[in-house]
């Protein structure tokens, strides 16, 4: 049946942007959207008669969202359906008057800039409306048309593209930020940016004149006719001819009041040009000094032209302001003393020859000293006239000084000034502002690379050229070629003293590339001393695992626990080792011991731990004593730039300045304004001696397997190892007196009392997911340290648990340390709930506010029949020891859909039953399926003994 109730609709404007449209009934009820469609557009067919109008809510009432353009069409002339009565509440039925009208003026083009808003910094626009037009616009309706003008240039192709070339002839209309009003009215400035035309016959220009016969510039006024540009007059700023020059044209005489008007603007423009003494009538200043024609040249000019004046400039100035002098710098001694490769680091000195260069002709030091004495910014050199950039003088005379002081450059201010190659940002397009920061932009130098340190330069900016090492007999496993290259770059930089930050994405074997380095400087140098390595305290089992594996020759002591060696014991602990393994946290409180030794190198892994340069640990870490620096972490920076800078200064302390002169040349512009030239800068001075490769890198991407599986080491804390201990008493203690029934139960029992031990003890403790969680547990801190980063990098992750309780703790963690909301699908999460999580987290098209990237499942809920493909990263948090459960949990993101290669990694707590199960599924991998198929039941079969063997504490994996 058609409904026949009468319609009003009602509009109001949004702060979205969108007019909010609804219907009443005459009831006060509120028309269903989706019927006031259909109703209200049953006609239109540019939105395909209501199909492409948009539904929304505002003010608790369902509605529809009519875009600014929309709007005008719909008020302008409603398509709606004819068999219903439709009225207009007082406000829309005003805007229904107001939109033909909107529309006419629209379509003639009877819109200008808005010279109010532009003086206050925005470019806005208004509507030329007039009579009751004019005086119908409301409040609402000034909100509407300050989106619709925009909107429809938009629309416009025609008028897009003349708006265009208008903002690019005239700058002025962009900007918006000078105070206009001081030097031209409305009027003016609707005609300088070029919007109405200008009915003078002619328009005033400056002239600047060099120097004939005297040492002053001049400046002159010129008249150039509007119809015949060939025709030129020279007048005084009263507008009267020149004494000798030709007469004025007759057609001009109405307008010469122009000329001084104008030469006002000039002045109150550029003050600096103003002769006249303070309480005179102003005066423009005809006759100019070098440096003031300079000024003109560089700045003033500038500004007039883009206040839409006429400036005339010596032919030569074009050039002349494109060209920069060159500081070139020949070597004059050779790197380390002698032809062959050293360790000499960024502060060996190196000696030059300097000369300056402006285009085809050169300066020697000498001639070039003369001038920063003279201090003079234009000069005539052999025939031609050549600007001297006031910031290329001051940076290059600070330069020559410091080379003189030091007796030579350093290799560290060598590279800074060969990879930025003159400037940060590439070359400026005009002269430097003299008024800039003098550390944004180096004098351009051009060292003349010779012999080994041209070498140096190439491979350091070439790494893919390195010849490659061959992997060392000791190493016991097979690179792929991107880690040898990343292998063989570690040992090139050490070879110099110079120190590498390796920053390849997570799973791509940064532990193993450090591995083969250490391998191959123990068979090519032998050092005597040992190499030292810091990392964090959850992956110290992870690091001897994987040494056992790959390196089972290099001798590995680990500094660590409440036995370790302290005061003059340290020494004699650590001789004989070709690898000292400690913690951040040590690094700090046993300082003395480790500053004692002179290390053959000293490795930070997952090296953002220093990324804040004011700890005392970072602090600590700085003043120890090695031949080489490496930093091996997959986020060298993850908020600021800051944080590249401490970890820049450990590898290579000095070689981007102190903090403050980073900070302030770098870290504050590029955070205001993203300056792309200033970002590009940085790039180059790290990009030698930091090497980052993703999994995306079509090199690495076709060389890894499409599911890469990991393990995952972690040690106890020693509260998990007290209460690990205290369980295991209790289970043995009781076992031998129970029945066989009895026995299975309580083995059971006891096992995820001990896995639940291993993931957190607050699970056996019954503290609650609000718990206190931080440093009491290996697992915890460490996947808390994996997901970050790969969130970094813009991945999503699976995790799996057999715990729900588990699952609670960590969904409480992520959420709180990422910032971020984190989903949880156990056996107790509704259907619908469940169908919801599964499609916010495949859909990529989410806003990114309602998307989340972090999905937990318990193992037995979420294992099986879930397509989770937007996740490229699988955690198994807890083991669940049957292989064939795990690879189908794991199947959930790597399935039929999958684009990305998938990582799986394998939680493995040291010392407990999760590592000698691992090893018995790893010795009898072909069997396992017939050892675990039945998931844990097996273990509660073993004898006395062999359970007593399974789940004893191996006490030297215990942290003290």
């Amino acid at each position: 049946m058609i409904e026949t109730s009468p319609l009003t609709v009602h509009a109001v404007w949004m702060p979205s942007g969108a007019f909010f449209v609804w219907g009443t009934r005459e009831n006060g009820g509120i028309w269903d959207a989706q019927d006031l469609k259909g109703l209200l557009f049953a006609w239109h067919a540019p939105s395909f008669y209501g199909t492409f109008i948009e539904t929304t809510e505002w003010g608790h009432r369902e509605g529809l969202s009519l875009p600014a353009l929309t709007a005008l069409d719909f008020f302008a002339d409603p398509h709606t359906v004819k068999h219903l009565s439709i009225r207009w509440d007082t406000d829309t039925a005003n805007l229904r008057r107001l939109a033909p009208e909107v529309k006419e003026a629209l379509a003639g083009g009877r819109f200008v800039p808005d010279y109010e808003q532009w003086k206050a910094g925005t470019l806005s626009w208004k509507l030329q409306l007039e009579g009751e037009a004019a005086a119908s616009v409301t409040s609402q309706a000034e909100l509407w048309l300050d989106q619709l003008i925009p909107a429809w240039i938009e629309a416009d192709g025609s008028r897009k593209a003349a708006l265009r070339r208008l903002e690019e002839a005239h700058p002025l209309l962009r900007l918006g930020t000078r105070p206009a009003d001081t030097w031209l009215d409305e009027e003016d400035w609707l005609v300088s940016i070029g919007w109405k035309h200008d009915p003078t016959p002619f328009r005033s220009s400056l002239q600047l004149m060099e120097p004939e016969g005297d040492p002053d510039w001049r400046l002159q006024i010129l008249l150039q006719d509007r119809s015949d540009d060939t025709i030129l007059r020279a007048v005084t700023p009263a507008g009267e001819p020149l004494e000798g020059e030709l007469a004025l044209p007759e057609s001009w005489a109405a307008d010469l009041g122009r000329v001084p008007r104008d030469v006002g603007r000039w002045l109150r423009l550029l003050p600096w040009l103003n002769a006249a003494d303070e309480g005179e009538p102003p005066q423009l200043r005809t006759r100019l000094s070098d440096e003031e024609a300079w000024r003109f040249l560089a700045e003033g000019s500038v500004r007039l032209v883009e206040a839409g004046f006429a400036v005339m400039l010596p032919a030569w100035w074009e050039r002349a302001r494109k060209l920069r002098p060159k500081l070139q710098a020949k070597l004059k001694n050779s790197l380390g003393g002698g032809g062959g490769e050293s360790m000499f680091g960024l502060t060996q000195l190196m000696q030059f020859d300097w000369r300056v260069a402006i285009d085809d002709f050169e300066l020697s030091e000498e001639e070039f000293l003369q001038l920063l004495e003279e201090k003079r910014k234009l000069i005539r050199i052999r025939g031609r006239w050549v600007q001297l950039d006031p910031q290329f003088l001051r940076q290059a005379e600070e330069l020559l000084a410091r080379a003189d002081r030091q007796q030579g450059l350093t290799l560290r201010e060598v590279l800074e000034l060969q990879l930025l190659g003159g400037g940060t940002g590439g070359e400026p397009e005009g002269p430097a502002d003299e008024a800039a920061d003098p550390d944004n932009r180096p004098p351009a130098v051009e060292i003349e690379l010779t012999g080994q340190l041209r070498r140096l330069f190439q491979q350091l900016t070439r790494t893919a050229e390195l010849p490659r090492i061959d992997p060392p007999a000791s190493f016991l496993g097979t690179l792929r070629p991107y880690q040898l290259e990343g292998s063989t770059w570690l040992l090139f930089l050490r070879r110099f003293g110079l120190g590498a930050c390796l920053a390849d994405d997570m799973g791509l074997g940064k532990t193993i590339q450090y591995i083969t380095y250490l391998l191959q400087v123990k068979e090519t140098e032998a050092p005597e001393a040992p190499s030292l390595l810091i990392c964090p305290t959850s992956v110290i089992g992870n690091w001897q695992m994987e040494l056992r594996r790959f390196a089972p020759n290099l001798r590995v002591h680990v500094h660590y626990g409440p036995q370790r060696a302290k005061g003059s014991f340290f020494a004699e602990s650590v001789e004989g080792a070709d690898l000292v393994i400690t913690s951040y946290t040590l690094s700090h409180l046993d300082e003395e011991e480790l500053r004692e030794v002179s290390w053959s190198c000293i490795c930070l892994d997952e090296a953002q731990n220093v990324k804040n340069p004011y700890t005392k640990q970072a602090a600590a870490i700085r003043s120890f004593s090695g031949l080489h620096r490496i930093a091996l972490t997959g986020t060298p920076m993850e908020n600021r730039l800051t944080e590249l800078w401490s970890i820049f200064d450990f590898l290579n302390p000095g070689y981007l300045g102190t903090l403050t002169q980073f900070t302030r040349r770098f870290v504050t512009p590029i955070e205001k304004s993203r300056d792309s030239g200033l970002i590009s800068g940085v790039q180059r001075l790290v990009r030698p001696f930091l090497m980052r490769r993703i999994k995306k890198d079509p090199a690495i991407q076709l060389d890894l397997p499409e599911k890469n599986e990991s393990k995952t080491f972690v040690t106890l804390t020693a509260e998990q190892g007290t209460l690990y201990e205290h369980y295991i008493r209790d289970l043995f203690e009781k076992v031998d007196a129970m029945s066989p029934m009895e026995r299975r139960g309580h083995i059971l029992a006891a096992l995820t009392k001990l896995k639940q031990i291993c993931n957190h003890p607050a699970l056996i403790m019954r503290e609650g997911p609000r718990t206190d969680w931080r440093n009491r547990s290996g697992k915890v801190e460490r996947l808390l340290d994996m997901v970050q980063e790969l969130r970094q990098q813009g991945d999503k992750c699976l995790i799996f648990t057999q715990f729900v309780e588990t699952g609670h703790l960590l969904q409480e963690i992520l959420q709180s340390e990422l910032g971020e909301s984190v989903s949880f699908l156990h056996g107790g999460t509704p259907r619908q709930t469940r169908d919801a999580m599964i499609a916010r987290f495949q859909n990529a098209e989410l806003p990114l506010e309602e998307q989340f990237s972090v999905f937990l499942l318990s193992l037995k809920a979420g294992g099986t029949g879930l397509n989770l493909t937007a996740a490229n990263h699988v955690f198994h948090f807890d083991r669940w020891w049957n292989p064939a459960v795990e690879n189908q949990a794991t199947d959930r993101a790597f399935r039929i859909g999958q684009t990305r290669d998938v990582q799986v990694h394998k939680f493995v707590t040291l010392g407990t039953l999760e590592e000698k199960i691992d090893e018995m599924i790893e010795r009898k991998l072909g069997l396992s399926e017939q050892i675990v198929g039945s998931g844990e039941n097996w273990i509660t079969e073993l004898s006395t003994d062999e359970l007593r063997d399974l789940l004893a504490l191996r006490m030297e994996w215990m942290n003290g």
